[in-house]
């Protein structure tokens, strides 16, 4: 019976040691080892032939590539990143990511390293350590669809989520207040933010066009992207959830007419909530420096602009909206956005506790009216 034929093929080099190789692909691949006897050697190419078999084989030269190259070339070949995405990236590679893992292969990076880089992070800069991770994570998992490695090395559980302070929740009263101090022309847009759940972008956006006083609704087509140098864009939300129409509450109408009426060019194309001077697209580092921040200073809150859509989703989950019309009217893609409004708060809570005590009286009702009947049990 012939002896069966092995894949590849061993040789003892001068050393004493001994050498594996194997052809695939047209190229003859080596062992970047060397082994101790010949049969460890063998046992070395049975398992790179188990690899081929089920399709998990990498060429030996792939993860030899750096972190940096590769993270680097990463974010050059994604020309559709939106810009402030872009930038946010940028700056995670250059200052979190790149510095420590520049010179380190791929096929190198091991879920021990990553711990011990994350762990450091974390304990320094805990706001942005998951947000590289999860940079990291992705570039990863981009390597192991371009075969340079088999197996994202980012295992860390816990390790993308992050873990931000609860945002402040304004009250009816403070948002009337806010809008109250704001110079006229930005009233509404407080009214809006807060009442539409709109975010500045899309109200910087806004025009003429995409407003409904007849029925009532705003639609939200477009949003104002704004980078660190100043650098404005228009464009799409980020996701198709962004697009949406949304009702406006009956109360605050008459204000939107108001304004559309005394602070609104005639044209369809006419921006809503231009720059202080009409001209152009407002800003969002001079509104917050002119603007909103001489207003809470006035109101004596503190809050981000930001935090007005914060409140408005709040109070719409404390009427009882299911998660689904959260998420339609936020504009959020996932229901993980939207479940941080569903916290039931203590006045909703009242609420829902007597409406189970009504429940329960109107039972006991109906018990006693058949007992007296004998009807009942």
């Amino acid at each position: 019976m012939p002896a069966r034929r092995h894949f590849g093929s061993v040789r003892r080099l001068p050393s004493g040691r001994y050498q594996a190789s194997y052809w695939h692909l047209a190229d003859r691949h080596l062992a970047d080892q060397t082994f101790a006897t010949k049969g460890e050697a063998y046992a070395w190419l049975s398992t790179v032939e188990a690899n081929i078999l089920k399709g998990g084989w990498i060429a030996p030269s792939a993860g030899k590539e750096t972190v940096g190259v590769y993270a680097t070339a990463w974010l050059e070949h994604r020309p559709n990143l939106r810009p402030r995405t872009r930038e946010l990236y940028s700056y995670l590679l250059d200052h979190h990511v790149v510095p420590t893992f520049r010179d380190v292969n791929l096929a190198d990076m091991t879920v021990a390293r990553i711990r011990a880089w994350h762990d450091e992070l974390d304990h320094e800069h805990n706001a942005i350590a998951p947000k590289a991770y999860r940079l990291l994570k992705t570039i990863f998992g981009s390597a192991v669809e371009d075969r340079r490695i088999l197996a994202n090395p980012c295992q860390i559980k816990g390790a993308a989520a992050e873990h931000a302070a609860e945002r402040p929740v304004a009250t009816i009263a403070e948002v009337e207040a806010l809008a109250d101090a704001v110079t006229p022309q930005y009233r509404t847009m407080v009214l809006l933010a807060a009442w539409c759940s709109l975010r500045f972008g899309e109200l910087a956006a806004l025009t003429r066009r995409r407003i409904d006083p007849i029925h009532g609704v705003v639609e939200v087509n477009e949003t104002l992207t704004e980078t660190a140098n100043g650098l404005r864009q228009l464009g799409p939300p980020k996701t198709k959830a962004g697009q949406r129409t949304v009702t406006v509450p009956p109360h605050v109408l008459p204000e939107v007419t108001e304004h559309l009426a005394k602070y609104v060019g005639p044209g369809s194309d006419a921006l809503v909530f231009p720059a202080p001077d009409g001209k152009g697209y407002l800003r969002r580092s001079n509104f917050t420096r002119r603007v909103w921040k001489p207003a809470t200073k006035a109101v004596g809150i503190a809050l981000h602009f930001h935090d007005l859509r914060h409140s408005g989703l709040t109070w719409t989950a404390a009427t009882g909206a299911t998660l689904a019309e959260l998420m339609r009217r936020a504009g959020h893609a996932s229901p993980r956005a939207a479940l941080i409004y569903q916290h039931a708060t203590e006045d909703r809570d009242r609420v829902l506790a007597a409406a189970l005590s009504e429940l329960h009286m109107q039972a006991e009702v109906i018990h006693i009216d058949e007992r007296r009947s004998g009807t009942g049990r």
